[in-house]
């Protein structure tokens, strides 16, 4: 078992390590390849068999199928670009064959043999190698036992050949807790916090020309999208409702069927804690009483959680008749017991009791009304439906379908986002953005049961408003913008006058203290930037005026705070980036391996081949 579980894990290792060889090949051309048709290409003296790029699209395939992937056929594959990245892994594979075999690197037969008898999927139900079994699954893989057993030769070489590159390498210790150091130091600093209130002088309200030169210089902020001008006939239930005729009757035989809502008996908020036996319970109950243990304490040592045992609310009717008479005839004990349960014998505690509770017919009657009216309305329009759907059929528009019948006619300048009024039904939403110009109105449901039909009139390409028609708009954001510079400008000011004027603390400025804070930390409310910022002060007395929308924010850094060397927490951190460090390494070094390999020994790939392989699929 410990060899097959290392082959398997060589395996992965060696896939891992030819991805990070294809990035060095990725840049490589197609060329010319005279060879016959069973090969798609050559890297150096290393073949790619015509077979082996069609089992790999093919198992591709398999695998987007099996995991109900996007890709299902061969253009699927060609559109995302997998085809290539298929052809690229098998050239890296090659490329590895080709170095290996160069280097005299291989394996014999006997280590061929221990792979294939150590894999799972050829073995029999003894659990020994089955050689009829091997034969078919190679047969239903499309590979014969030659072609198969030398490719997990040169598998086995290809992983002699990635240990002896990159075996070696390491990084010194001096470098990872650098890195260590620099992700887990943190620190403490002050901030300040300038508002509008913090400025020598109001902001004055902006001129016409101020205004115009905001809007021409800003004028994109101000675009409107592209807009779907729609006219629209629609009905919903809420609109007919009041003509709805509600019987007494209706109503009364819908309140005795829901009698249990309205009218409910005393209840009880309940937990019930189960005893194997009648002595254990008594026992239980007398250490409750001799203030020896409490009741949580009692579900603990059962092995149960308070979940376990809470019954929720509770009738006379949930309970046994012995229960229930104890439980509802005593309002003032919290833990009654121990009573039969149908479970055994119980201690029960009381959390809340409930009174009785009735709705009379009359307190209840206006809900049950609109209810009522409501599924009349969408009978109602349920019944419209093959009328409407004659009218559009005969050629009747919109406004004529709103004042021949009970539908509204209406227009909106629809756009992704608006979500007033028939906006907010998606089925509108989704209708709207499908309509095009010149189709035909078609009847379509609404999630409430109500009915509309729409027209594209115009689609209005996006566009910036005329300033006069968004002045105000333009206003506030002028506003918002003079706000942001004055605030910074006021900020630096104080900032810069704090060797006249006294520490921070006595500028009047609203303070926090933010201690231990890490680079990958934010402040609420503050910049998003504030933390980075902070980091980059070189030492504590430093400090920076960070903008904001609302309020310019100065800080001040109190502390740098080192990482603590030996922490369990500083000690998994640096194994974690020892590990990243590392393979980010050997992933250069495999990249610069490939780019060596490309310039060395050349690839060359048939189109004809390829092409001749893509016809194959669907």
């Amino acid at each position: 078992m410990a060899r097959r579980g290392g082959r398997k894990l060589s395996d992965y290792f060696v896939w891992a390590i030819l991805i990070l060889l294809m990035v060095g090949l990725a840049g490589f051309g197609i060329g010319n390849f005279g060879g016959s048709a069973t090969q798609v290409g050559s890297v150096g003296n290393a073949s790619i068999s015509a077979n082996a790029y069609a089992r790999a699209i093919q198992a591709e395939l398999r695998a987007q199928a099996a995991e109900g992937g996007p890709f299902q056929t061969l253009g699927d594959l060609r559109a995302a670009g997998l085809d290539r990245a298929i052809l690229e892994g098998l050239v890296a594979r090659a490329a590895l064959t080709h170095e290996a075999a160069e280097l005299g690197l291989s394996v014999g037969d006997e280590e061929v043999a221990r792979q294939v008898r150590a894999t799972s999927s050829f073995q029999g139900i003894d659990g020994n190698f089955d050689r009829a079994g091997y034969e078919l699954a190679l047969d239903r893989a499309g590979y014969t036992v030659e072609e198969f057993e030398e490719t997990i030769r040169e598998d086995v070489s290809r992983s002699i050949l990635q240990s002896a590159i990159i075996g070696g390498l390491t990084m010194p210790d001096a470098y990872v807790e650098t890195m260590v150091a620099y992700q887990t130091e943190t620190r403490d600093f002050t901030l300040a916090r300038v508002t509008e209130t913090d400025l020598t002088a109001g902001l004055a309200a902006p001129t016409d020309e101020e205004l115009q030169e905001y809007y021409d210089e800003n004028g994109l902020r101000f675009e409107r999208p592209e807009l779907r001008r729609i006219s629209y006939a629609w009905i919903t239930p809420d609109m007919i409702m009041d003509q709805m005729e509600v019987s007494e009757e209706a109503l009364r035989e819908l309140y005795d069927e829901r009698i249990e809502e309205y009218v409910q008996p005393e209840r009880r908020l309940l937990e019930r804690l189960v005893f194997p036996t009648q002595e254990e319970a008594e026992a239980a109950r007398a250490a409750l009483d001799a203030g020896e243990t409490d009741y949580d304490t009692l579900v603990e040592d059962r092995g149960l959680t308070l979940d376990d045992v809470d019954l929720g609310e509770v009738g006379p009717d949930d309970l046994s008749d012995a229960a229930a008479a104890a439980i509802f005839a005593d309002t003032e004990s919290e833990i009654i017991g121990p009573l039969d349960s149908r479970f055994g014998p119980a201690l029960f505690r009381i959390n809340a009791v409930l009174d009785a509770t009735e709705v009379p017919f009359e307190d209840a009657a206006q809900d049950l009304r609109v209810e009522l009216s409501e599924e009349a309305a969408r009978r109602a329009i349920d019944a419209m439906i093959d009328d409407l759907d004659d009218r559009l059929a005969g050629g009747a528009t919109l406004e004529e379908l709103a004042e021949e019948t009970d539908m509204q006619f209406g227009t909106i300048d629809w756009f992704d986002g608006v979500d007033s009024g028939i906006a907010a039904y998606d089925a509108f939403a989704e209708a709207a953005l499908a309509a095009q110009d010149g189709d035909f109105p078609e009847l379509l449901q609404l999630s409430d049961g109500g009915q509309f039909a729409l027209r594209l009139d115009e689609v209005v390409p996006p566009a910036v408003p005329p300033l006069e028609e968004i002045t105000d708009e333009v206003a506030e954001a002028w506003r918002a913008t003079q706000l942001r510079i004055r605030l910074e400008e006021r900020a630096n000011a104080i900032l810069a006058n704090l060797a006249l004027t006294g520490g921070l603390e006595d500028q009047g400025l609203s303070l926090t203290s933010e201690s231990l804070i890490r680079r990958q930390d934010f402040i609420p409310d503050a910049p998003p930037t504030l933390v980075a910022q902070v980091f980059q002060l070189a030492q504590p007395g430093d400090m920076v005026v960070i903008p904001g929308a609302r309020a310019a924010w100065i800080a001040r850094l109190d502390s740098i705070n080192p990482g603590t060397r030996g922490a369990p927490e500083v000690a998994a951190l640096q194994g974690l980036f020892g590990a990243q460090i590392a393979n980010a390494v050997a992933g250069d070094v495999f990249e610069a391996f490939g780019q060596a390999l490309e310039a060395e020994i050349g690839i060359s790939l048939d189109p004809g081949v390829i092409n001749a392989i893509h016809a194959q699929f669907p």
